[in-house]
C-alpha cells in the first residue's frame, strides 16, 4: 500500500514542474486526493456497499471538484492535473500512467444498464483540458486527446485526436503522432497539422494550379487567334489572368 502511495506522489512530481515537495503534493493536490478517495469508494462498490461507495465519491467531489463514479476503474500512477470539473462515468476504465486535465468528461452515450457505456483509456493516455470522450470504446496506449476535442470513436495507440468531432492524426512509425520527443508532454500538444486543414490546403493548392493552367490555355488560344483569318476567337469573358487568391485562403485556415 505504501509503495503505491509513493508511486502516486512521484508521478505528480514527475509530471508537474510546479510541484516543489512531497509535503506540498500530499496536502495541496486535489487530483491526488480524488484518486486516494476513489480507492475505498471503489472497494465498497465492488463489495456490495453501493450507497457507501457513492457517498464517499460524493464527499470526494465536494472537496476536490472531481467526480469519479465508484464503479470506474482507475489504474496506477494516474494523475488528475488541476482537474476541476472532471467527470468519470461508471463503466470507464483509466489505464496506468494516464494524465487527465481539467474539464474532461469520460461519458456514456447509452441509457442501457449493465452495458459498457463509458470509454476505456489504455496506458499513458493524455486527455487534455475540456475534452469529451463519449462512448464505450478504446483509446489506445500512448494516445493523446487534444483540448476541447469531442471523441466519439476509437483512437488507435499512439495517435492524436483533435477537433469536433475528433479527427485522428495517426502515429508515425515507432513514435507518437503528437511529438517527436518520447518524453511526457503536457496537455498532449501536437506538432502535426489538423487533418482537415491539410485537406483544405490540398484543395486550395489544386485549385490554384488549375487556375494557372486555365490562364495558360487562354493565353495560348489568344496567340493562335491572332494568326487566324477568322479573327479573335477568345471569348470576351475569358479569364486570361489568374485571380485565385490561394495565399489569402491559406492564411485564413492558418499555418
Amino acid at each position: 500500500m505504501f509503495a503505491r502511495l509513493r508511486s502516486d506522489i512521484q508521478c505528480v512530481l514527475d509530471r508537474d514542474p510546479a510541484a516543489r515537495s512531497v509535503f506540498e503534493v500530499v496536502t495541496c493536490y486535489p487530483g491526488l486526493h480524488a484518486v486516494w478517495l476513489h480507492r475505498p469508494a471503489h472497494w465498497c462498490w465492488n463489495h456490495g456497499f453501493k450507497w457507501l461507495g457513492r457517498f464517499i465519491s460524493h464527499i470526494a467531489r465536494f472537496f476536490t471538484g472531481i467526480e469519479i463514479h465508484p464503479g470506474a476503474k482507475v489504474g496506477e500512477r494516474v494523475f488528475f492535473d488541476h482537474a476541476m470539473g472532471v467527470v468519470v462515468g461508471e463503466t470507464a476504465e483509466i489505464g496506468d500512467g494516464c494524465t487527465i486535465y481539467q474539464g474532461v468528461t469520460l461519458g456514456g452515450t447509452s441509457l442501457y444498464k449493465g452495458t459498457k457505456r463509458h470509454p476505456t483509456l489504455g496506458k499513458d493516455v493524455v486527455v487534455s483540458a475540456g475534452a469529451k470522450v463519449l462512448g464505450g470504446f478504446l483509446v489506445g496506449d500512448g494516445a493523446k486527446i487534444g483540448s476541447n476535442a469531442v471523441v466519439i470513436k476509437p483512437v488507435p495507440a499512439g495517435a492524436t485526436a483533435v477537433g469536433i468531432p475528433a479527427r485522428i492524426i495517426p502515429s508515425k512509425t515507432g513514435e507518437s503522432a503528437d511529438v517527436t520527443d518520447p518524453k511526457f508532454q503536457a496537455y498532449g500538444i501536437t506538432q502535426e497539422d489538423d487533418p482537415l486543414s491539410q485537406a483544405m490546403r490540398g484543395l486550395i493548392d489544386t485549385t490554384a494550379s488549375q487556375e494557372h493552367q486555365i490562364a495558360l490555355l487562354w493565353c495560348a488560344i489568344e496567340k493562335l487567334s491572332q494568326s487566324s483569318r477568322d479573327g479573335d476567337c477568345v471569348p470576351k469573358d475569358a479569364a486570361r489572368e489568374e485571380c485565385f487568391e490561394a495565399e489569402k485562403l491559406n492564411q485564413l485556415i492558418g499555418k
